[in-house]
């Protein structure tokens, strides 16, 4: 029977919208859409490097709290509200995540207004 928990830290970002920041289900480790809020899920508006950036440190905390790092993530969602930003969003992306990279896929003019960026992750916790 497989284990399936919702790890947290005290800093894990919160959302008073309904779902789990992270599910562990035995060795695979689910993480929701990560975008650019602080820690009491309030949305940070910023540049889309700002975003980007935030975004991406949300999600190494939420790994973080199920025992993983940015460098077991196997796949990425990302979502990009402006085409125009997609060449800052491949080279942000290498300063987080390297070869061989996790699988990928990127959809664009999907977000509200208020962000510019997300991403959610799938990552497999490593055997000590």
């Amino acid at each position: 029977m497989t284990t399936i928990s919702h790890p947290r830290l005290p800093d894990t970002p919160t959302s008073h919208l309904p779902f789990s920041p992270v599910i562990v289900a035995g060795d695979f480790v689910f993480v929701s859409g990560q975008a650019s809020v602080d820690a009491q899920g309030q949305i940070v508006s910023e540049s889309f490097e700002g975003e980007f950036r935030r975004s991406v440190e949300n999600l190494r905390q939420v790994l973080a709290a199920a025992g993983c790092t940015l460098a077991d993530v196997i796949q990425t969602r990302n979502y990009v509200r402006e085409a125009a930003d997609l060449p800052l969003y491949n080279q942000l992306y290498r300063e987080y995540f390297f070869a061989p990279f996790p699988t990928r896929t990127t959809i664009t003019n999907c977000l509200p207004p208020a962000l510019k960026y997300e991403i959610e992750a799938v990552a497999v916790k490593r055997s000590k």
